[in-house]
């Protein structure tokens, strides 16, 4: 028995020491600011929450003008719940608005007023929804009890899927809700904008949220794109948003209605398949824990994200459709805090900022690969209204404070223009982190980069799928094709000291109940900093080599303008 334990302690020892080593030798990455390889698109100015009510409530007001303020152009939000009956409901994996109920003679009545608190306060700080129709209303749902669920994070997550997850008692019904929403939409904020917007047919139907068979979603698909084409022959809207596309029952549902809406009979016109405007799908990760710290998974979103594209990319008449991923996250449960889920523990630091930084990046390299058009890529990520400081909910924000990841979407809307070539001695591509994730020896130590016309950015990262200790990485970078001239220059950081409430917090003794002067203390934290003041830098012939340190985890933003 001793020997086993023994055996154990050198294992776990000899793994800690390879780890700090790993990254022992320098890394070079070259960047050719003048080689331009695509557009630096803002797709991933997306994002969603299950909670479609805690929009109006005072930490999900201030967040959403976060999200504003740090992107060039309007964010768009996702929310689930846009339809559920109940009034008001601030729960987690819930929401309500009663828009729809029946009189006493089964005639329907509208309300509006929950549904326009929530999209007025989307639009007042300049975000547009990705208006969802979902999910069914209790008078439309043929098992209306139970209806709303009282799911806490520890519960069996089946016990979410009730009354409002079923197909409608009627048709016609519903496609008059869908009808008179989108009407009510153009006479309540004018038609230009509404068009500008993105609308979808449920979520996620390939498991537990639809309780009805794929030809049935088709059915409604059909039911709910024709009203909402009748009201606004301008709209955009897409579907199907299943889960896991390299899944194969997932991959078949994805695919029999994308044959659907390009060569089935469509179930209101009679006539040959059915309207769509874009495609979306999702695609998780998987982050389990393995010798006693959190080991994450990014090579199994990638293989959905790469097989999403693959399935889209396979029909030549929608492959030029814009595609949005409506949930890209490195696990499934926004709401399963670390305490009874210990593999989100990721969450609160700079795991979740340095795995969103290098997963991105792949995004981008995938849709090239797949020479697909990706519009938006949505972190299901907001906040929790009313949560205990750093719960380990995945979100941007704990009561009021960001979190480091918030962090990296601050530095994407720092980057604009053309993505620009990047090789060097990196150990991986976006093939390798896709098929193998990021284990073993080596870190993923690489970079994005993008040129303006009086700007030029490089987001650096250096991450591994494994949540261990490690020596900081020494990158040499040799940049060229920046101007012949002084330019300025500024390096802004995420790590344990930098951009980081989390740590902060900790040092406080993890409060409960911070006071006032501590919550200052930790807003201020929060925010993106820079790791050195600005300063003029001098180019030599248009190039420039820096060498910098960047601990495990760890992401900068090397920014230039002129």
């Amino acid at each position: 028995m001793k020997k086993i334990i023994l055996l154990g302690v050198f294992a776990l020892f000899s793994f800690i020491a390879f780890a700090q080593n790993s990254s022992s030798e320098k890394t070079l990455i070259q960047v050719d600011f003048n080689k331009k390889i695509g557009d630096m698109t803002t797709m991933w100015a997306w994002f969603g929450a299950d909670e479609p009510n805690y929009a109006y409530m005072r930490d999900g007001k201030k967040l959403l003008s976060e999200l504003s303020a740090m992107s060039p152009v309007p964010v768009y939000f996702r929310a689930h719940n846009l339809l559920t009956s109940g009034h008001d409901t601030l729960t987690l994996k819930w929401g309500s608005t009663n828009v729809y109920t029946e009189d006493a003679n089964g005639k329907p009545v509208y309300d509006w007023t929950i549904i326009d608190k929530i999209f007025d306060t989307y639009l007042e700080r300049g975000i547009k929804p990705l208006a969802q129709f979902s999910f069914m209303p209790k008078a439309l749902s043929p098992k209306p009890e139970p209806y709303e669920h009282y799911w806490k994070p520890g519960m069996p997550y089946n016990d979410i899927y009730t009354g409002w997850a079923y197909p409608p008692t009627d048709y016609k019904k519903w496609a008059e809700l869908v009808y008179q929403w989108v009407k009510h939409s153009v006479e309540r904020y004018g038609k230009k904008e509404v068009e500008s917007w993105y609308w979808e047919l449920w979520n996620e139907p390939n498991i537990g949220y639809w309780k009805g068979t794929v030809e049935e979603y088709c059915k409604l698909y059909d039911y709910t794109a024709d009203a909402a084409k009748r009201a606004l022959p301008t709209i955009k809207i897409g579907g199907p948003e299943t889960t896991g596309p390299s899944w194969n029952k997932a991959a078949d549902f994805l695919q029999t209605f994308l044959k659907h809406c390009i060569s089935g009979k469509n179930y209101v016109t009679g006539k040959v398949g059915s309207p769509l405007d874009f495609i979306s799908f999702h695609a998780k990760g998987a982050p389990k824990i393995i010798d006693g710290h959190v080991q994450m998974n990014m090579g199994t979103q990638l293989r959905d994200i790469s097989e999403g594209f693959r399935i889209v990319a396979s029909f030549p008449t929608l492959k030029h459709l814009p595609i949005i991923i409506g949930e890209s996250d490195p696990e499934g449960c926004a709401a399963c805090g670390m305490k009874t889920n210990p593999q989100n523990a990721y969450r609160n630091g700079t795991m979740y900022s340095s795995y969103t930084a290098a997963s991105f990046a792949r995004k981008y390299a995938l849709a090239d690969y797949y020479k697909v058009n990706l519009k938006g890529t949505v972190s299901w990520s907001f906040e929790f209204e009313n949560q205990p400081y750093f719960y380990g909910f995945r979100d941007l924000a704990t009561n009021g404070i960001d979190k480091p990841v918030l962090n990296v979407f601050r530095m994407f809307g720092q980057m604009s223009g053309k993505r620009v070539e990047v090789k060097g001695n990196q150990k991986y591509d976006f093939k390798m982190v896709r098929d193998s994730s990021v284990r073993g020896k080596y870190a993923d130590i690489n970079a994005l980069a993008s040129k303006d016309v009086n700007a030029a950015a490089v987001m650096l990262w250096h991450y591994h799928d494994d949540d261990v200790q490690a020596a900081d990485a020494t990158i040499e970078i040799d940049l060229k094709g920046l101007p012949t001239e002084k330019i300025r220059f500024y390096h802004y950081r995420i790590d344990n000291e930098n951009s980081n409430a989390y740590e902060v917090w900790k040092k406080m003794g993890s409060p409960e109940n911070p006071t006032k002067e501590q919550i200052a203390i930790l807003e201020k934290a929060g925010q993106l900093t820079l790791l050195t003041s600005p300063s003029y830098v001098k180019t030599s012939n248009g190039s420039l080599k820096l060498t910098i340190k960047l601990p495990r985890q760890g992401v900068s933003l090397l920014k230039f303008d002129w």
